[in-house]
């Protein structure tokens, strides 16, 4: 993204005024508190007095309580939501545009908050469904509008910031929580839910005025258009030469990608010139390796497997690791662009799978609660190397695999399929979402009996001997499938992946920044040498 766009040279938006930029292109970052937000707040409302006397059964010797399958139904639920939102939202971002995808996407979420303000449990379930749907459509727009319209020289660091508001959502919904969660009424979880429209309708708001991405307008043939926003974005005057070239490099990339003709999802995944297969397939599985990661298994249950661990202060625990979920994403967005992609995502794969091993280790050996005669018994070195390791593997997460995932699955994608492409791999995000926040109670809970009873299998602690194992997947999927593209205009991009392997995608890429390669001046030459 740094570089100017003279003479057609590729190298992004380029403007004269970088804050204008920036605050254009993350504004949108906002959508992330919708999901974040939402994350933090379920598990703090299903646990309110009012919550549950409302929403759940009455037992003598359990009060009221929520089953476990009711339980896992409403945390979940509204990842079937954002699955189907995420898949509709190729035809909403090509249809009505990236601007106004999002904010009718905001429209739609606000429906599914104000329908989790009844209490009739099944109405409740169908609001989370709906806002969910509108939180699956906010998570793909806002990467591929960010991807569009930001300078490329901090394109990483922008799209980073739709993972770090997704931190900053849970901990201001951690904050409201506490403060309602003693209110004897309703009001105890319908402010915490009612919050919500505030976030929909900054970033619906917002968005009415901020430009369409002029990416999108050339896709449509609305030139003036594009280059108005071009102007905008680039804080020079629409029928300046330097947003002329713009306008025009992006054209040339259209031009080769829309000789393909590409029209449905399924050919997404045809192994033509452009390699749309194996775009498709890097972007559908990093979603799910990023959630196989086992990091949702921290933010949802964790303060349970605190408690099973022996830790008695679990509520502080949990908020620890929130706290560094948010300062190292921080810190691991603002090395993207300095690091790299591909680099970042295989320092956090090890780092990762070398903690959550080392958690497993003691957790099966000594750090699990001894039961004696005089009570039960907490190796408290065990306990600390436990808390200790799991923020380690937090911060592994949070500066890798948190924000590198989207962007790299906002910038992989040639024009022609981004809103499909991106489509599938945020639905793979939100299927796998759903599957693990499912089933993770069954996996490590303990089976039970009476009126609340279900088989489990009762891994607790064990269960990071799994998400250890995924992060070694990790690690070989990013070496084979994902190239460093940092520095790289979209139009870059999709010339590495023409010329290059994956593997020497590193060594295409700088030999490219050094001799000034891009689309326009690789498809002049190419159609030169035909005609000649």
């Amino acid at each position: 993204m740094g570089g100017g766009p003279g003479g057609g040279a590729g190298g992004g938006i380029e403007t004269s005024s970088l804050l204008w930029a920036v605050i254009m292109s993350a504004f949108a970052g906002f959508g992330g508190i919708l999901f974040g937000y939402d994350t933090g707040t379920i598990g703090g409302v299903i646990a309110m007095d009012d919550w549950l006397k409302t929403f759940g059964k009455y037992d003598p010797t359990l009060q009221y309580y929520i089953p476990t399958n009711d339980k896992s139904l409403v945390v979940s639920i509204l990842s079937v939501g954002t699955f189907f939102g995420a898949l509709l939202a190729f035809p909403m971002g090509d249809m009505v545009g990236r601007k106004w995808g999002l904010v009718a996407s905001c429209l739609i979420f606000c429906v599914g908050v104000g329908l989790q303000l009844d209490t009739k449990w099944s109405t409740f379930i169908g609001g989370r469904v709906v806002a969910g749907f509108g939180v699956g459509l906010v998570s793909c727009l806002v990467p591929m509008y960010q991807s569009e319209c930001a300078p490329k020289s901090i394109r990483g660091l922008i799209v980073g910031l739709y993972q770090l508001t997704i931190t900053i959502g849970a901990l201001i919904a951690a904050i409201v929580l506490n403060s309602t969660k003693d209110r004897p009424n309703h009001s105890a979880w319908r402010i915490p839910i009612s919050i919500q429209f505030i976030w929909a309708f900054i970033l619906g708001g917002g968005m009415i005025f901020l430009p369409e991405s002029p990416r999108f307008l050339l896709l449509k043939g609305r030139r003036a258009e594009a280059c108005h926003s071009l102007g905008r974005l680039m804080s020079k005057p629409a029928d300046s030469p330097e947003v002329e070239a713009e306008a025009t490099e992006i054209e040339s990339a259209l031009t080769v990608e829309t000789s393909a003709q590409t029209s449905s999802y399924l050919d997404c995944f045809r192994n033509n010139e452009s390699r749309s297969g194996l775009r498709t397939w890097t972007g559908v599985l990093m979603q799910g390796w990023q959630q196989l990661t086992g990091i949702n298994f921290i933010f949802y249950y964790g303060t349970t497997f605190f408690q099973q661990a022996g830790i008695s202060n679990a509520f502080i625990i949990q908020i620890i690791c929130d706290v560094v979920n948010t300062v190292m994403t921080i810190v691991g967005v603002q090395l993207i662009d300095r690091v790299g992609r591909r680099r970042l995502l295989l320092i956090g794969a090890v780092g990762m799978c070398v903690s959550e091993f080392i958690v497993a280790i003691v957790g099966v050996t000594v750090g699990h609660p001894q039961q004696a005669a005089d009570g039960v018994h907490v190796n408290l070195a065990a306990q600390r190397v436990l808390i200790a390791f799991t923020c380690i593997y937090i911060a592994f997460f949070a500066t890798s695999w948190g924000p590198v995932v989207w962007v790299v699955t906002g910038e992989i994608f040639p024009l022609s399929i981004r809103a499909k492409g991106m489509s599938l791999s945020v639905a793979s995000n939100w299927l796998w979402n759903f599957g693990i926040g499912y089933a993770t109670p069954y996996l490590v809970n303990p089976s039970t009996t009476g009126p609340n009873g279900v088989k489990a299998a009762d891994l607790g602690v064990k269960v990071f001997f799994i998400w250890g194992g995924t992060c070694v997947g990790c690690f070989f999927f990013t070496y084979f499938f994902v190239p460093e593209t940092k520095g790289l205009s979209l139009e870059q991009i999709d010339l590495l992946y023409r010329e290059s392997s994956i593997i020497g995608s590193e060594k295409y890429r700088q030999q490219m920044l050094a001799q000034g390669e891009n689309f326009t001046t690789n498809y002049q030459a190419e159609t030169e040498a035909i005609v000649s």
